[in-house]
């Protein structure tokens, strides 16, 4: 490097935001900060998480597959049969529960991130969503950071709104995990969020007021990591009023429109092919927007209006980090990057099992959900699948798929002053292929840190799976992977494996066939023609590598199409016992004790292909 000095880290994080979301991925939403760092970096366009939030999250701040660290699925879908898709969907994720990779928080097979930067020298900070632990000795203070602000469960009400519950009335199954605005800061929790919370707001003033202590104290001098993760635009969609404003009548024509402006700003941008045909929508479970009353329309075209002022707030506050450290003379050596941990959420809960009856006429007792009130803190919707996939066009599908509308999202990055070449500082796109996974060593190696594996503080640690990004970035090599690399995903039963180009995958019932299927990404960016009967030869190869990556990585399939090897066991975890403490239940915030893990063990042999 240049520079003697090692760098700062800025890594910001979206939740639930689809690859064209921001403007300089081809949106109409207004983003003027995160489009001023890409104006000065890289845009990637083939960047792949995994396809569900605490999953992609883990792989962050390890470099390794979630199957290994600890996320193998999202824990509050493995809790509960049945929570993992809509009506017709079969898989049952008992035979995860309890299973080594499935533990639900960040476990000791792996070193965090921040832990190595804080040994280092850095000063680690966070502000926003953790999801990787929900008590104490599973904190972000417990896994590297010195200072942090940290909204623990998946996702909650962005303004901290609880309803006072009625009579014996009880917050539905669904709702447990997903309304508490639940914080620890620094490992203790949080007994009141500020007045005036909104969760975007809150995490930028926490995260200046953070460097503001650094710039003011004994930290000065050191480099400092700082993790700004959002629970942004994550639902329920609610968003300041200034910011729904200016989105008013925007979306009146419907998804299908906005999917054809959103396509067309990519391949004007030169984000995707000219030629990239999308693939169909798949939204069996909801009305066409055309069959829709206009009251359904003008409702639905608010939810986007809203999710489009989510999308405006958190760039305001990306923009409030960023000109601090313009101010205070940090910025140009500051590697800034920001990127979604999924794709778009394209859920139609409402038509989920377990959301109809108990959860829609909770909502209806306790929330306001008129047209006018919509984005306020005790309004509590969702956009659906016909929005989600105008946002992550020309792939298919969206969040929880690993269909590349599933895990392909938007990443940006702006590199320290002279340490990338002019192609990589300049507002340039790359097309080539590369993963969550590369962050951890791109960063380590810019920071000139080790990585400790295969041991750290007396602990065995596996090494990281993913790829320094620095050889390709300062101009030394013209990718990031090989040309045939490997990539393999599966979340909640639907999987894929990509080899260059080639990629399969198995999407369950009902939104795919429930069997492999196999395409080339290059002439086919849509997932859209299947050439599995074409290319039987290319589909072996493939369906060996998957063997391979479940066998390397744990993961324990849920269909027999994806393997056999794991079989249920007696000792294995009951439905519904998982939680570390249950945050949602009448005093348990208020007594300590209830803050205690549950002492759960599991030894199993996993028996070799």
């Amino acid at each position: 490097m240049a520079s003697q000095k090692r760098p700062n880290i800025l890594m910001v994080v979206a939740d639930d935001l689809g690859f064209s979301d921001i403007g300089c991925f081809g949106s109409e939403i207004s983003t003027p900060n995160l489009d001023a760092i890409a104006s000065k970096g890289l845009r990637f366009t083939d960047f792949h998480a995994a396809a569900a939030c605490s999953p992609s999250r883990a792989m962050i701040l390890t470099g390794t597959d979630h199957h290994i660290a600890g996320l193998g699925n999202l824990i509050e879908w493995t809790n509960i049969s049945g929570q993992n898709g809509p009506k017709g969907g079969k898989l049952d994720t008992a035979p995860q529960r309890g299973m080594p990779g499935y533990e639900g928080y960040l476990n000791e097979r792996v070193v965090a991130l921040p832990e190595l930067l804080r040994d280092a020298g850095y000063l680690t900070l966070m502000s926003g969503k953790w999801h990787l632990g929900l008590t104490p000795d599973r904190s972000p203070k417990a896994r590297g950071f010195t200072r942090s602000f940290a909204h623990l469960p998946a996702c909650s009400n962005h303004y901290g709104f609880e309803p006072q519950l009625q009579g014996q009335d009880k917050i539905p199954e669904f709702m447990t995990m997903s309304f508490i605005a639940l914080h620890s800061e620094d490992g203790e929790y949080v007994k009141k969020l500020p007045d005036g919370w909104y969760s975007s707001d809150g995490y930028g003033d926490k995260m200046v007021q953070y460097l503001q202590e650094r710039q003011e104290g004994s930290d000065k001098d050191k480099p400092f990591f700082a993790y700004l993760p959002f629970t942004a635009p994550h639902w329920p969609l609610q968003a300041p009023r200034e910011y729904i404003q200016k989105y008013k009548g925007m979306y009146k024509d419907g998804p299908d429109v906005l999917r054809q402006q959103r396509l067309q700003s990519l391949k004007k941008m030169g984000l995707v092919p000219q030629d990239a045909e999308p693939h169909p929508v798949v939204a069996d479970e909801v009305k066409p927007w055309t069959e829709l009353t206009s009251e359904e329309q003008a409702k639905s075209s608010r939810a986007m209006e809203i999710f489009a002022a989510m999308v405006e707030c958190i760039d305001a506050n990306v923009g409030k980090v960023v000109s601090y450290l313009e101010k205070t003379g940090e910025l140009d050596n500051t590697f800034v990057c920001f990127m979604s941990d999924n794709g778009a959420e394209g859920a139609a809960y409402e038509a989920y099992p377990i959301v109809q009856g108990t959860m829609l006429q909770h909502l209806q007792k306790y929330y306001d959900n008129s047209l006018e009130n919509l984005g306020a803190g005790n309004s509590f919707i969702w956009y659906g699948p016909r929005w989600a996939q105008a946002a992550t066009a020309p792939s298919r599908l969206y969040k929880a798929y690993t269909t590349e509308g599933g895990v392909r999202v938007p990443f940006l990055a702006k590199w320290p002053t002279g340490l990338a070449d002019k192609s990589a500082a300049n507002g340039g796109i790359t097309h080539k292929f590369s993963t969550v996974m590369d962050l951890t060593p791109t960063i380590l190696e810019m920071a000139g840190v080790k990585h400790p594996a295969p041991s750290y503080q007396g602990r065995e640690v596996v090494p990281v799976r993913g790829k320094s990004m620095l050889p390709f970035i300062q101009g030394k090599d013209d990718k990031v992977h090989e040309d045939e690399f490997v990539n393999g995903w599966e979340t909640c039963g639907r999987a894929a494996v990509r080899k260059g180009d080639w990629k399969i995958v198995f999407v369950p019932k009902p939104k795919g066939p429930e069997r492999w299927q196999l395409y080339n990404l290059k002439n086919d960016p849509g997932e859209i023609y299947d050439l599995a009967e074409k290319e039987p030869e290319r589909m072996k190869q493939l369906l060996k590598l998957w063997d391979q990556y479940v066998v390397e990585t744990g993961t324990v399939p849920l269909a027999p199409e994806l393997g056999e090897w794991m079989e249920l066991m007696e000792e294995q975890m009951k439905e519904d016992v998982w939680m570390e403490y249950e945050y949602w239940k009448e005093g348990a915030r208020e007594d300590p004790k209830s803050f205690q893990k549950q002492p759960w063990r599991w030894q199993r042999e996993v028996k070799q292909i």
